[in-house]
């Protein structure tokens, strides 16, 4: 499992581990909330009943995000639509009382962009809730259809710090047969954490994958035994395992 360090990661271990697996933990991000608030950011949270939609991409954002947003508005603002990619999200939400509006089992931002909520935006003000860096998909998409669009960055996102050899070396000595990656960012880190010598060794490792997205980043970068799920929640995943299990009899 290669969720960032969390509740979540340890419901997804703990979720294979009772599926009959061997589950072991590497996060390949780590998260952590923005020392300060810039003036900007502050003034879209102080600004919050002028957005028509506020869309958290994430669980993580929801953490983040939502403590900044009781920091401004001990009630929240009435009239706004809100919006979460996944249900693992929408979740999230719902412990503060939002009703957020998902778009199904896709879990992308793609599929978010498909909701009718979101076809009609010109003249509209969107909050996206994210960490820094990431997909620009949702505020490009969004802008093109006329929308107002403002980004509320609520944390960092970054590889956990391991010496050279050490990710290559817990594979290796706990006999990984699969990864499971819930990101692409993920993917990413996988790479810039194995030498080149180490990623080719890996290629004929099995990949679980939340996206069609993911699954080219790993095509591309040679991989070979990929498996897609529905999307990254635990269910999906697990049931994407089930059916690697299936097809090699391992």
């Amino acid at each position: 499992m290669t969720r960032p360090t969390g509740e979540a990661a340890d419901a997804s271990c703990a979720a294979v581990q009772a599926a009959g697996y061997h589950a072991y933990h590497q996060p390949l991000l780590v998260l952590e909330g923005l020392p300060h608030t810039p003036a900007a950011q502050r003034r879209m949270l102080l600004e919050l009943d002028r957005y028509q939609h506020v869309i958290f991409i994430s669980a993580n954002a929801v953490q983040f995000g939502m403590a900044l947003v009781e920091d401004f508005w001990p009630q929240l603002p009435v009239g706004l639509d809100w919006y979460a990619i996944g249900t693992a999200t929408a979740a999230a939400l719902g412990r503060f009382g939002i009703n957020a509006i998902t778009p199904g089992s896709a879990m992308t931002s793609e599929s978010l962009l498909a909701v009718p909520a979101l076809q009609d935006v010109r003249g509209q003000s969107v909050l996206i809730v994210k960490g820094e860096g990431g997909r620009d998909t949702l505020a490009q998409e969004l802008t093109g259809r006329g929308a107002a669009v403002d980004e509320l960055a609520c944390y960092s996102r970054s590889p956990p710090a391991l010496p050279a050899g050490a990710l290559a070396a817990r594979l290796v000595q706990w006999n990984i047969d699969v990864i499971m990656l819930s990101s692409g960012e993920g993917f990413t880190n996988l790479l810039l954490l194995l030498s080149p010598s180490e990623t080719l060794k890996l290629k004929h490792t099995a990949l679980i994958v939340p996206s069609q997205r993911v699954a080219r980043m790993a095509q591309e970068s040679g991989f070979t035994r990929i498996v897609i799920a529905d999307n990254a929640s635990d269910a999906a995943m697990l049931c994407a395992l089930h059916e690697w299990r299936a097809g090699t009899g391992e």
